[in-house]
């Protein structure tokens, strides 16, 4: 594994800049005397930081292991490759191409982040500035571990910049326990949440101290420590700093950059290679049909099952604006085919550059787990005018109220699978409530399919290549 980092670590510190990449003279080493001089050259490599982490959503990377390992989608298309395959049937392997993707973006964007976070304190600049650059960098290595940690569970922990491979192969960097990962998470949030101003961002594509603290409540809640995920949930809430839009659809359609529910996001620009894939493998792959301009055809890789199609209440006016089953073909004439609509690009001259906004983080989100940290605090009353707002805004005018802390449960365990369709949060949701084994192998079992999720499944195989390069790694049990 260590030389699998030496080249992750190396190579995407290298190009942390690409203004100054070409530059770099040795090529083995960091440009130590031509970058990182002043806040212009920190803010830059801040910048390619940003760039790394959307790897993890530019090619729907963590949608594929957010969603099309759970109930809510499915392939669609008749010759999948293996690793789409093996996602979609919970049948995950060492090799899986979306696995080691996740893996090495991670790992990648950890690496910048150490590179600026090792250098920024010696060069003197404004502290405003200083503090802010600190506090965004902290909240993308928190993040980049927390997709680790509850992706694999073991990961290798450093805060090192390293300069040589001989510095990276006398270092300890194996795998570390979960435990420790979660040290390290809190540490760079809490960090992060006194560098950066009280204000939010009105470019919600950069962190501001409204993603931290979501983040925050994000990483408690997933640790089931809800006291303290209620205590940042009801700071974010009551800074009233974010609010729903009113048409749920305007989330995923353009333009639909910093909205006022947007807490943390990807801007996507088509036509520059600055684009997303999710106009292709959200919809059908149909010769015939008439949906893109120039008749473009889908991928049919990530489509709603029937069951998630079945699982809005009436008058749920998320559904219209989430998916559709009934396909415009060429001659003019409609076919019953499931597909997605969030966050597809339905102007887009290339289906595989689309330019909708995806959102990492919303202020519903906010709402639902704060209703959920509520709820199992045994403060039951006090969740539901946090859930009934979110379903009110989806036109539900139907209040919850009277329900038991087990029936609240599963209630917002309905609710988010509904609203957060196509946004990742699926599997990491139900394996934090421990009911992925339970929710999804009973829908194999409805379908007739002989899949299953088991015990070990919870998290993902350790990649190959680290097996490969370093047999002192040792796999996730169970692979």
């Amino acid at each position: 594994m260590k030389k699998y980092i030496v080249i992750i670590m190396l190579a995407m510190v290298a190009s942390t800049s690409c203004k100054k990449y070409l530059e770099l003279t040795p090529q083995s080493q960091i440009a130590t005397e031509n970058f990182y001089r002043n806040s212009n050259d920190f803010e830059s490599a801040l910048i390619g930081i940003y760039g790394t982490f959307r790897g993890l959503y530019n090619s729907s990377n963590m949608v594929y292991l957010g969603e099309l390992s759970t109930d809510n989608t499915e392939i669609q298309w008749s010759s999948p490759s293996i690793s789409e395959m093996q996602v979609d049937q919970n049948a995950v392997t060492a090799t899986n191409a979306y696995v080691s993707a996740a893996w090495g973006t991670c790992l990648a964007t950890i690496a910048r982040c150490n590179v600026i976070l090792n250098r920024i304190d010696l060069i003197a600049f404004d502290a405003n500035t200083k503090n802010r650059i600190k506090g965004e960098t902290k909240f993308l290595r928190a993040y980049s571990y927390f997709h680790l940690v509850r992706l694999f569970g073991r990961v290798p922990i450093t805060d090192q910049e390293f300069k040589s491979p001989e510095q990276i192969l006398s270092a300890d960097l194996s795998l570390q326990p979960k435990e420790k990962v979660y040290e390290v998470i809190l540490k760079d949030l809490t960090d992060a949440e006194t560098l950066l101003p009280v204000t939010v961002n009105s470019d919600k594509s950069r962190a501001s101290i409204g993603t931290i603290k979501t983040l925050l409540a994000k990483v408690y809640l997933t640790q089931l420590n809800y006291d303290k995920a209620a205590e940042k949930l009801k700071e974010v809430v009551d800074a009233r700093q974010y609010s729903l839009v009113n048409n749920y659809k305007s989330l995923f359609t353009t333009p639909n950059n910093n909205l006022a529910e947007s807490i943390l996001e990807i801007q996507y620009l088509s036509g520059r290679t600055m684009g997303n894939n999710y106009s292709y493998v959200f919809t059908p792959a149909i010769t015939s049909m008439a949906i893109f301009q120039n008749n473009q055809q889908g991928a049919g890789r990530i489509v709603p099952t029937l069951d998630l199609m079945n699982a809005y209440q009436p008058n749920d006016n998320r559904k219209a604006a989430s998916v559709n089953d009934s396909v415009l073909l060429i001659n003019g004439t409609k076919a019953y085919n499931r597909y997605g609509l969030k966050f597809v690009d339905f102007r887009a001259v290339d289906v595989t550059d689309g330019s909708v906004t995806f959102t990492v983080l919303r202020y519903a989100d906010v709402l639902l787990m704060y209703a959920e940290a509520l709820n199992e605090q045994g403060k039951t009353g006090e969740a539901f005018q946090y859930m009934n707002a979110v379903r009110n805004r989806a036109g539900i005018t139907t209040n919850l109220s009277g329900l038991s802390k087990e029936a609240l449960r599963l209630e917002i365990e309905k609710e988010r699978r509904v609203e957060f369709l196509y946004e990742g949060h699926r599997w990491f949701d139900l394996v934090r409530t421990g009911r992925v084994r339970a929710v999804l192998n009973a829908h194999y079992q409805r379908q007739n399919q002989n899949f299953s999720v088991e015990e070990h499944e919870l998290v993902f195989p350790i990649p190959q290549g680290e097996l490969d390069l370093n047999p002192k790694v040792t796999q996730n049990p169970g692979y």
